[in-house]
């Protein structure tokens, strides 16, 4: 594995740490997913996420009704409009993830020694001596000695606000356990965990399927978030799903690696997946807190070869309740972009966090700043020696405009897509200038209507490192000459938002016939 110092530029000039950042359109490259609930679902509150940076939205089905999430996406359309920022959508599934339901929002606290029963019985109501679990699938799967997690929000790292258990007996619906550290639990619900133990349970649930079906349908979601995902089967089962409701074919899938068992067959998931989300919740429960940052770096650098998306979860956990993160966590997130990150997702930190705006405007600041001193020539020569040979000619030619906007040290890359590929190939080589993807919509038929393609194309480039995306005008046709009066318009919005500026160089990636071209011209 490739050192990790090696992704810095040297040397960082120690006068240089102590200069301000100065802010700047796009001064950060790396993507911001946010999940939006309580503390971020009304209009004037995304607007502030949308301006602060985040660009993409997930909707996390752990919680509320269709309704719930329904009003919130309309808020996000209505936001979207007024601040002219695109903003993809990201829909969470729950996936065979255990619960125990706390109606009543009593306190229950457990004290180390003493015994608590988990059982299936959904009629029991939670106290500090049974707590009731909505599956029966964790009485048939675990043994005595298993370790088990319960808390809220999986987990906060706090030895009081979660528990952890060890099997002593389990007997009919029942699972007898032993508390091992004194905590109190608060809240309607607490994640229930098994460290290292399959559970009998679907992927894909019957209500994933009824959610994704309507609610997912109706929207046109971007992405499925899929969690828990343990085999490349359960990619292809929700592809299987997509495809067969049409309109969501071109929406991506990404897999959340969240337990050992998707972790053992990662190689497998990742051909299959659009893209990965490292979920380190319960990741870091299933793994030795020694061993996370090793899955983490291998994860992100095997996205990286295959140029596919790579998302880090859980990394200023302590913003649910501060305005500022830990020092460790500042200094997490740096290394997950150095490590080659496209993207953080935040969890509790935006749904029902305090600080929502100010959690996306730090976690903008530090990616930025990490970027700074990313070392592409050095991620450029791995990349290149990491590529399959021989190599495909669009990707050859896409690795050569960003060497060449390296060499020529050009303000941007302006790249026309169609389907979105031609843009990953160069975010694969993580330029250090922004990327302006001029999504060209395509005119499709499925032998009953017309329609544009374009708009999904250009909001999934939001998930990816680097990538700005605009849509053309359909009505243009694809010939030279529009390509040109396409180019003025995208140089004039990089003008417009401060990134290109009068003898600039930039970089053009397009295609011109059956040919693709890369070009270097100096703004007037």
């Amino acid at each position: 594995m490739q050192s990790s110092h090696l992704l810095l530029e040297e040397p960082i000039r120690l006068a240089s740490i102590l200069e301000a950042s100065a802010p700047k359109a796009f001064s950060a490259l790396t993507k911001i997913i946010g999940t939006l609930g309580p503390q971020s679902r009304s209009v004037e509150a995304i607007e502030d996420l949308l301006r602060a940076g985040m660009s993409v939205a997930r909707f996390d089905f752990s919680w509320g009704n269709e309704a719930y999430h329904q009003e919130t996406l309309e808020n996000l359309r209505q936001a979207v409009r007024n601040t002219r920022r695109l903003c993809a959508v990201m829909l969470d599934t729950v996936g065979p993830e255990l619960c125990v339901v706390n109606s009543e929002e009593v306190e229950i606290e457990l004290v180390e020694g003493a015994v608590v029963v988990l059982t299936g019985d959904q009629t029991i109501k939670a106290s500090n001596k049974v707590l009731s679990v909505n599956s029966d699938a964790l009485v048939t799967a675990v043994k005595p000695k298993d370790t088990i997690f319960l808390g809220h929000y999986l987990f906060t790292g706090s030895e009081t606000t979660s528990v952890w258990l060890e099997v002593k007996e389990v007997k009919e619906r029942d699972v007898v356990c032993t508390v091992k550290n004194t905590a109190t639990l608060t809240g309607s619900l607490f994640v229930v965990h098994a460290s290292q133990v399959r559970m009998d349970l679907p992927t894909l649930s019957e209500n994933d399927k009824e959610v994704v079906s309507s609610w997912g349908l109706r929207n046109h979601i971007d992405f499925l978030s899929l969690s828990f995902t343990r085999h490349a089967d359960d990619v292809r089962e929700a592809r299987k799903l997509l495809d067969k409701l049409g309109d969501l074919s071109q929406t991506q899938i990404f897999a959340k690696i969240e337990n050992f068992e998707g972790l053992v067959h990662f190689d497998d998931i990742l051909k299959e997946a659009d893209g990965v989300i490292i979920s380190r919740g319960t990741l870091g429960i299933d793994l030795p807190p020694e061993k996370v940052f090793l899955f983490q770096k291998v994860a992100i650098q095997k996205c990286n070869r295959a140029g596919k998306p790579a998302i880090v979860t859980r990394v200023v956990d302590s913003m649910v309740d501060n305005p500022r993160p830990t020092r460790a966590e500042a200094t997490d997130v740096a290394n997950a972009v150095l490590d080659g990150a496209d993207g953080i997702l935040l969890g509790a930190e935006t749904l029902r966090g305090l600080y929502p705006v100010e959690t996306i405007t730090t976690i903008y600041n530090i990616c930025g700043e990490a970027e700074k001193v990313f070392n592409q020539a050095v991620y450029f020569k791995r990349a290149i020696k990491g590529a399959p040979e021989p190599m495909q000619a669009l990707e050859s030619i896409a690795s050569s405009a960003v060497r060449a906007a390296t060499k020529v040290r050009a303000s941007v890359i302006v790249v026309f897509t169609s389907s979105g590929r031609a843009a990953r190939l160069i975010a694969k080589y993580r330029p250090t200038m922004p990327v302006l993807c001029v999504v060209v919509p395509r005119l499709t038929t499925n032998h009953l209507r017309w329609s544009f393609t374009g708009a999904f194309q250009a909001r999934q480039c939001l998930v990816v490192r680097g990538l700005f995306p605009m849509l053309a005008d359909p009505r243009h046709s694809t010939d030279n000459t529009t390509n040109e009066s396409i180019l003025k318009v995208a140089l004039d919005h990089g003008k417009a938002a401060g990134i290109v500026k009068s003898h600039d160089r930039v970089v053009v990636f397009q295609k011109l016939g059956d040919s693709s071209v890369v070009k270097i011209i100096e703004i007037d």
